[in-house]
Order: C-alpha cells, then structure tokens, then sequence
C-alpha cells in the first residue's frame, strides 16, 4: 500500500535541502559578520586591513550555493557584500563599483547600494570631524546622484521601495551637514 522506495527518495531530498539550508546560514553568515569588519575598516581609515578582509569575503561569498532555503540569509549576505565593497571602491578607487564587477543580480545590488549610502553618512560625518570639507561634500554629490538615478525606477512598494526611500533621508541629513560646513568655512 505504502510506496517505501518514494518515502525513501522523499527523506533523502529534505535531507539534502536541510544540508544546504545550513550551508546558506553559515555562509551567509560569515559574509554578513566579512562585510561588518570590511567596513568598520574603511571607517576606520584601516584600508589594508579593509582589503584583505574584502578578499575573505569575496571567497566566502562564492560558497553560498543558489537559492534561499528558507532562510532569506542569502539575500541578507548579498546585499552586505554590495554594501561594504561599495565603500571599500569608492574610497578606494573613487568609484562605485557595477553589478557585473560584484557578480549580484540587480535586486540585490540596489538593496546593498541603498545600505551604502547610510555608511556614506557615517564616512562624511567622519571627514567633517576631520575637517576635510571638501570631501564630506563631494560624498553629499554622490548621494544627490544616486538618488536620482533611484528617482529614475518605478519601484513597487516592497522591501526596495523602502530602502530607496531611505536614501532622501539620508541625502536630507547631508544637505545639513552641507548647510553646517557652509557656515564653518
């Protein structure tokens, strides 16, 4: 009456699926805790340090298999990923870098990039302290592009949607600092 050999075949794929979704955990995971130090880093003006801890997290990010599993980590780690080495470029190198140079599909991309602009807050507040003016404001610049490139997509509501709107805010607080400077110098 029971099929034993489909019930078999059955245990052996939630197995297998249990197996991955551990492996998209502990993945996720330590790309999420690579990218936190990635940019604490960059902060922190600590750029070799910044890189080779970039360079873990590109490996580690290669080890996450397809798919979520349930988890939802996946995407977490991806846009953590955008988000650090997206800082790390544009301190870096002067540039944001694409989703072909991050090898991340585009909703991922634009979360992470979203997430970038709140550690572009940090790095002006950061040069403010430092009193380096002008580079505070050429971070308020990119902001202002960023947010008119997002501007430019018909986002439905949903998680994007709300991280992109998160980036006037953020661009609101940079026009204060802006306005700050302005009466500093």
């Amino acid at each position: 009456m029971i099929d034993q050999k489909d019930f078999s075949e059955i245990r052996d794929e939630l197995s297998e699926f249990e197996k991955k979704r551990e492996t998209v955990i502990a993945s996720s995971r330590d790309v999420i805790h690579l990218s936190k130090l990635v940019i604490y880093s960059v902060l922190r003006d600590d750029m070799p340090k910044a890189e080779s801890l970039s360079s873990d997290m590109k490996g580690k990010v290669k080890l996450i298999p397809e798919g979520d599993y349930d988890t939802g980590m996946r995407d977490v780690a991806l846009q953590e990923y955008v988000e650090a080495l997206a800082l790390l470029y544009f301190v870096k190198d002067n540039k944001i870098p694409t989703r072909g140079d991050l090898d991340v599909d585009t909703n991922n991309y634009l979360m992470g990039l979203c997430d970038f602009v709140g550690e572009l807050v940090r790095l002006a507040v950061n040069k403010v302290v430092e009193k380096d003016y002008a580079y505070a404001l050429k971070v308020k610049s990119v902001v202002e592009d960023l947010y008119g490139e997002f501007l430019q997509f018909d986002l439905r509501n949903g998680p994007l949607r709300k991280k992109a709107d998160s980036l006037r805010w953020n661009l609101k607080k940079l026009e204060e600092i802006a306005l700050d400077i302005s009466t500093r110098v």
